[in-house]
């Protein structure tokens, strides 16, 4: 019996992960599980799966369910996402949102937990000093985002040597096919709606500004030791092709599937065995055709600042790209700024930062402190 927790557990990722523990009860167990606001769902989960540690981000949450579920140890706020992390267990699941993910992956990590990672902040911001505990404490660190989990797939049995280049393939996003002009009064109920996939409001807004495709190249460079130079993004507006990895004799291996999470999640949570998932699997006959474009990086131009960041080999500028660009996706959801306000901005935080090298994690928190405080200060809107 493997027992897992689930950080983030209300969450759309959190929430397929129990599904998938569920659906293997005779060989997952939930060790752990936290939440943010949706205590309402947290309780319901806690009288389902019957966890050891639960964590609130309130105190007072905290306090009133210990009375209710007694069985349950209670902790809360980001220490209690800690001591979640750090809690012997098969594996820690991280579906955290944002930054506050890092430390929990970094703590679980030093406990000697293997991680199946969704908090891509975890390795945008904190790539060399996460995968050197890695490599430091021999743990698994396993891709939950669906590329990722792809790549990783397609890399089994092959020599990295052999790899021509990653392949991430990307939606496009409610805005696919929309030039610069037509980008500048979009709306966040616009933005919210992606054609493919059921995720939480800050990475369906990166889905729209692809962000998150920029984000996933340097995920990918760290978890699969590939210089950003190797790594491409096609749009694949079917989302059936997950990614790909072409090989240096012209080969090409692909992971398909139906756009659905609880595919990579079971297969992180399971590795290196595959478990059932609740998925329907893919009705070949059913898709009409798969179609694959170039991405348009003159309307689009998150993708190539992610790229400018990881270019300067350990220095803080993706600590930079990631922090301004939550702030600026809090502010746009709050409908304060624009929706291409959000590239302007982080462009000009990247201008302006003086980049430090090899910052270790406790110097990238305070650094995506600074960083925010100063994006909200002083937006320039177009």
């Amino acid at each position: 019996m493997k027992k897992i927790t689930v950080l983030g557990s209300t969450g759309s990722v959190g929430a397929q992960a129990l599904d998938v523990i569920a659906e293997n009860s005779g060989k997952f167990a939930v060790r752990g599980i936290s939440c943010g606001k949706n205590v309402e769902l947290f309780a319901k989960q806690i009288e389902r799966f019957k966890p050891e540690i639960a964590v609130t981000a309130d105190e007072e949450d905290s306090a009133e369910l210990s009375r209710k579920y007694p069985g349950t140890e209670f902790f809360f706020g980001d220490e209690g996402l800690v001591q979640a992390a750090e809690a012997d267990c098969g594996i820690v699941l991280n579906a955290l949102v944002g930054i506050r993910g890092l430390l929990p992956t970094y703590k679980a990590i030093l406990a000697g937990n293997d991680v199946a990672l969704a908090n891509k902040e975890s390795l945008v911001a904190g790539g060399g000093a996460v995968m050197d505990a890695v490599k430091k404490h021999k743990v698994r660190l396993l891709p939950v985002d669906s590329e990722h989990s792809a790549i990783f797939q397609c890399l089994l049995g092959n020599s990295r040597e052999a790899v021509r280049r990653l392949v991430l393939t990307a939606s496009g996003g409610p805005f696919r096919g929309y030039r610069l002009a037509d980008l500048e009064n979009v709306t966040v109920e616009q933005a919210l709606s992606h054609p493919n996939w059921r995720m939480g409001s800050k990475i369906t807004v990166d889905s729209a500004t692809m962000m998150n495709k920029g984000l996933e190249i340097i995920e990918a460079k760290w978890l699969f030791d590939m210089p950003e130079g190797k790594i491409d993004v096609v749009v694949h507006p079917q989302s059936i092709v997950h990614s790909m990895v072409e090989y240096s004799d012209g080969a090409v291996m692909a992971q398909l599937g139906s756009p659905d999470m609880r595919i990579p999640i079971s297969y992180a949570l399971g590795y290196p065995e595959r478990v059932g998932n609740g998925s329907a699997g893919l009705n070949f006959f059913g898709l009409g055709g798969l179609t694959f474009e170039k991405p348009d990086e003159a309307a689009f131009v998150c993708m190539k600042l992610a790229r400018q960041a990881i270019s300067d080999e350990g220095s803080s500028y993706p600590v930079v790209l990631n922090a301004a660009n939550e702030a600026l996706v809090q502010l746009f959801l709050e409908k304060r700024i624009k929706f291409l306000d959000i590239q302007h901005n982080v462009e000009r935080a990247l201008a302006e930062h003086v980049p430090e090298y090899g910052p270790d994690i406790y110097r990238i928190l305070e650094l995506d402190g600074d960083v925010r405080r100063e994006v909200f200060g002083k937006v320039i809107r177009k």
